[in-house]
């Protein structure tokens, strides 16, 4: 199912940039001044690595060695990419890219899901490294359609990045050097189809309702926590809406308020 959510995203993103006129994909974005390839050569580098890691340990660590070593005198992940294209962008990226994560969601899709393969940080479950990829696919597809002025149709496996999120709360505390509150916060969401999604104790004061898409917004920091309608009380989880980070590496902080929102 994840597999197929994961195709689903990559589909809806394909499509935007399939009707963006050219001059857009020049532009810079909101998030670091990408621009479209900068995004797309992103997220098909990760996607070839996702393939090495349910290939093997080896085969993930020998390509991320590779990019490591492109990198060892101090060239900029973005930069990097840029170069292991080989010059690739624009319509040649986007079909390439296209061909590439509809091999990988056939390559995901038979493989028993709580499988643990090796990735850049912990081991992962082949069902959490898929969801993984679709939570880049949508966050970092976000500055496209924040870019191109167009309202994303959200779907309901849109529920996969919320349990990410969920699921982080305590990793959110870890990485900014925190420790992790013994109260998890009530979490009850309103799916895109109007379900209701909740986790954790429901009779906690410290709460967070509303859209699943603001709550998805905020945990993989494509807005500010202000810039959305949820409803948070209680200072733990007024604390985490803060900085939540629901992906890994180092602590990332929070788009400032305003910075971030669909161009008109």
């Amino acid at each position: 199912m994840q597999a197929v959510d994961f195709r689903d995203e990559c589909d809806a993103l394909h499509a935007a940039l399939a009707g963006a006129p050219a001059a857009a994909w020049t532009l810079p974005t909101q998030f670091k001044g990408w621009t479209f390839d900068d995004v797309l050569g992103h997220l098909h580098l990760f996607d070839c690595a996702a393939e090495q890691a349910v290939r093997g340990r080896e085969q993930l660590l020998a390509f991320l060695g590779a990019i490591a070593a492109g990198r060892a005198d101090g060239t900029s992940l973005t930069e990097f990419t840029r170069r292991w294209l080989q010059g690739c962008r624009g319509a040649a990226l986007l079909e390439r890219w296209h061909g590439y994560y509809r091999h990988l969601a056939d390559v995901f899709r038979p493989l028993e899901p709580s499988v643990r393969v090796a990735w850049a940080g912990p081991d992962m479950s082949v069902r959490s490294l898929i969801s993984a990829r679709q939570m880049e696919v949508w966050s970092h597809g976000q500055a496209v359609f924040d870019a191109l002025g167009v309202e994303r149709v959200e779907h309901d496996r849109l529920r996969n990045i919320a349990i990410m999120g969920v699921n982080t709360f305590g990793w959110t505390f870890v990485v900014n050097g925190r420790d992790v509150p013994s109260l998890k916060p009530h979490v009850r969401l309103e799916s895109p189809s109007g379900a209701a999604w909740e986790w954790n104790d429901a009779a906690s004061a410290e709460r967070i309702e509303g859209s699943a898409v603001d709550f998805c917004r905020v945990v993989t920091q494509t807005r500010n926590v202000a810039d959305t309608s949820l409803r948070v009380s209680g200072a733990i989880a007024t604390q985490w809406m803060a900085m939540a980070q629901c992906f890994a590496g180092p602590p990332e902080h929070p788009p400032a308020p305003g910075t971030r929102f669909m161009r008109r």
